[in-house]
């Protein structure tokens, strides 16, 4: 059918960002989904069936659907402040005689597209910092812990820093002690039981990452706290946030297939894909390649790209953008292109037939960039930071036409 318009589609070694569409959904999560969609549903009820899945493959005592991971946070930290009190649930964001304060340790206030404090403000609570960017310890959680307290966040993510901070069990321990629930962000973790059993009350994954799911969020934890979370989604704040049947439905689909799939086959899958990466960029002039595992404990190893200007002729930051350029684009994982001049090439999503082509690309890209005085001082000009690129991007968004 001729829809009108034109899907540009990218050739991802990335991974599972959103910016890129997060994950190619699995067929049979597309059938369920498919199936549910002409359909008239019981959404309560449907969420009830969701609460089972959940259980089963995370272990936790209930959960819900909702329309994102981000989403899930807001909602999350609105039920610790409300817990299944109808009236306070309509009284947000108005925070009035509501304990309001979420404690996460600054070493854990990201941006990830947008911001971890900004998503916990949308529910009308402040956000406490305690300790420094690399350093947290048990005994500034446990003093600025309060009768005001509702919550205390815990983010997990490859944009936090890895070092210095509380970990998650000492962290529980501690909220635990003074009465105060622990809500963690593991959106692109896939371990998901490891949370709830470390203590967590409320988790909230994303159902369209590693999942192969439809854009969604999970929400698993405490019953009494899941209850308050779907409160907030049907009749509080949440309900800007909603998810349809089929993301609840899709969800479910994408939750039972990841609990059926072989994940030692995967790995296998992915192990090969790193290894044609591996000897494709190797002898390459300016490029180093080694093999780095995921820094938050996901089953998954990255290749790493460093990049010589000096010898390469370009920079990291330009080689991502010479890829993205192409036709059809290709997508690296360039978080740390500007800063330290690496590129990541991430196996999860990138079809087997694909390779060959983001090789023959950046091995065409770098042996044609002789590299020069002239060349390496232009190329060091003009690099915007990481957040104006970003920026930049979505000002161009419209283009021509």
């Amino acid at each position: 059918m001729n829809m009108g318009f034109v899907i540009r589609e990218v050739i991802n070694v990335s991974g599972t960002m959103t910016a890129l569409g997060s994950c190619s959904v699995a067929p049979e999560v597309i059938q369920a989904m498919v199936e549910v969609l002409p359909k008239f549903v019981d959404m309560v009820d449907l969420q009830r069936q969701a609460s089972k899945v959940i259980r089963r493959v995370i272990g936790a005592e209930a959960g819900c659907i909702t329309s994102s991971a981000a989403a899930g946070m807001a909602i999350c930290v609105a039920a610790c402040m409300t817990g299944r009190d109808m009236a306070r649930v309509e009284q947000l964001p108005d925070t009035t005689g509501l304990k309001d304060e979420v404690v996460i340790q600054r070493g854990h206030v990201v941006w990830f597209g947008a911001s971890v404090p900004q998503m916990v403000r949308l529910s009308g609570a402040k956000v406490v910092e305690i300790g420094d960017a690399t350093r947290a310890g048990v005994y500034q959680l446990e003093g600025r812990l309060c009768e005001n307290t509702a919550a205390a966040l815990y983010v997990v993510s490859h944009h936090t820093v890895q070092y210095g901070l509380i970990a998650l069990e000492e962290f529980c321990r501690v909220a635990h002690a003074h009465g105060v629930p622990v809500v963690v962000d593991a959106a692109s973790e896939s371990n998901m039981r490891s949370f709830v059993e470390r203590g967590a009350d409320l988790v909230c994954f994303s159902g369209h990452k590693f999942l192969s799911g439809p854009t969604s969020g999970i929400i698993a934890g405490k019953r009494d706290l899941v209850e308050a979370c779907l409160y907030h989604q049907y009749h509080g704040i949440g309900r800007a946030m909603k998810v349809g049947k089929e993301g609840i439905v899709g969800a479910m689909a994408a939750l039972l297939r990841w609990e059926a799939l072989d994940h030692e086959d995967e790995r296998h899958k992915q192990g090969a894909i790193l290894n044609e990466f591996v000897r494709g960029l190797s002898g390459l002039s300016g490029i180093e390649v080694s093999v780095e595992p995921d820094p938050t404990g996901n089953p998954i190893s990255r290749v790493k790209v460093a990049v010589d200007p000096e010898l390469a002729g370009l920079t990291a930051y330009h080689l991502a953008a010479a890829l993205a350029a192409r036709e059809p684009p290709i997508m690296v994982r360039d978080h740390h292109a500007i800063d330290e001049g690496v590129l990541f090439l991430d196996p999860c999503v990138v079809r087997a037939d694909q390779v060959s082509t983001v090789l023959a690309a950046i091995r065409g890209l770098v042996e044609s960039s002789a590299p020069t005085k002239e060349t390496i001082r232009r190329k060091h000009q003009g690099i915007p930071n990481q957040a104006d690129l970003q920026i930049r991007s979505l000002t161009n968004w419209i283009g021509e036409g």
